[in-house]
């Protein structure tokens, strides 16, 4: 009985993704279809430019643009000498027919907010910061209600959303973090744990309709990595910073040659990591937005068909991606951090 229930279950969740990129192939299609056009006094269509419809998607925004007609406005939060900090929402800098304006001075241009063409200090709530708080309220919610059943199954079989999770946590424990970090895992393995978690919602959350490229965003890569580099370096033993500083065991003309190499090694850790995820990403989502604005170029159904089952294909390998970018991240600062205390074998 087990056997056939476990095919159909494996057969709806193939069904259900297959649906699910599908939507989000056609949600994102009609999305770029929204872009291609003004509606303002009546004008008729501009010119198609694939490139600037691209960048609008893969770049953050002080505003949530799902189509012409559906823009979710954002907190502004802007610092000057001048004004001091003011606080008001993104649509102020927009007419009733969506055009720019200029709202007590402040400007915003090329998504950079200026006051009198003056720089401004801008902590604004944009799209990315959103999904970053959308991305924590969720796992919030989840590992809460896993560490309850942890609680309350105590001896029991998981079950449930526990049952889904605990082989994912255990791979991650068991496959990333031992091999890497020996006895020192568990003090290193909350953080590991969501550092992967959070990457791979990120990855997952960045593959919805509309959703915005927060891991495709240089500045959250480069946030993680400055996390590993700190946790890694505060962390290094004597023996990490002896092999950095007075690599044991090599004759003295050629430490002076490696010592230079080393301190670079130190800062091209954190670099890799950084370009890594955010080439990634933000490659996985322009290669999908090019396959669908071949419709709007061409204009051609027969065109639009064929990009539409690439664009399922290449959805589906993005959900392989989302997850193996997550693991390579969360492998590599396990290495790094186990190099940094491991002990001295000499």
């Amino acid at each position: 009985m087990k056997r056939p229930f476990l095919a159909l279950k494996t057969a709806f969740l193939a069904v259900f993704f297959s649906f699910f990129v599908a939507l989000s192939g056609w949600a994102q299609a009609e999305e770029v279809h929204a872009d291609t056009t003004v509606a303002a006094h009546g004008e008729e269509a501009e010119s198609f430019n694939a490139n600037e419809v691209i960048i609008h998607h893969v770049l953050d925004d002080h505003q949530w643009h799902f189509t012409d007609h559906m823009v979710l406005p954002l907190p502004v939060i802007v610092y000057s000498e001048a004004e001091g900090l003011r606080v008001f929402m993104s649509s102020n800098f927009y007419d009733e027919h969506h055009q720019p304006v200029v709202y007590q001075g402040y400007k915003l241009e090329h998504n950079h907010i200026t006051l009198n063409d003056q720089p401004v200090v801008d902590l604004s709530i944009t799209k990315n910061v959103a999904m970053v708080f959308i991305n924590a309220a969720l796992m919030l919610l989840i590992f809460l209600a896993v560490a309850r059943a942890y609680r309350n199954n105590t001896g029991r079989a998981p079950k449930g959303l526990q049952s889904f999770l605990e082989p994912i946590i255990v791979f991650v424990r068991d496959e990333i973090v031992k091999p890497n970090l020996g006895h020192h895992y568990q003090k290193y393995l909350p953080y590991l744990l969501t550092l992967f978690f959070f990457i791979l919602f990120g990855n997952l959350l960045g593959l919805l309709p509309g959703a915005g490229n927060m891991t495709g965003n240089i500045a959250v890569t480069l946030t993680l990595a400055v996390f590993t580099f700190l946790i890694t370096n505060f962390s290094g033993n004597a023996t990490y910073w002896k092999h950095i500083f007075w690599t044991p065991g090599v004759p003295l003309p050629l430490r002076i040659i490696i010592l230079p190499v080393e301190i670079v090694g130190i800062f091209t850790k954190p670099f890799s990591l950084t370009i890594r995820l955010f080439v990634a990403i933000t490659a996985g989502h322009i290669v999908l937005l090019s396959l669908l604005c071949l419709t709007f170029i061409f204009h051609s159904w027969v065109v639009g068909f064929g990009a539409t089952l690439v664009v399922l294909f290449i959805n589906l390998i993005e959900l392989l991606v989302a997850g193996i970018q997550a693991y390579v991240f969360t492998l590599f600062t396990a290495l790094y951090i186990g190099m940094a205390t491991a002990d001295d074998h000499h």
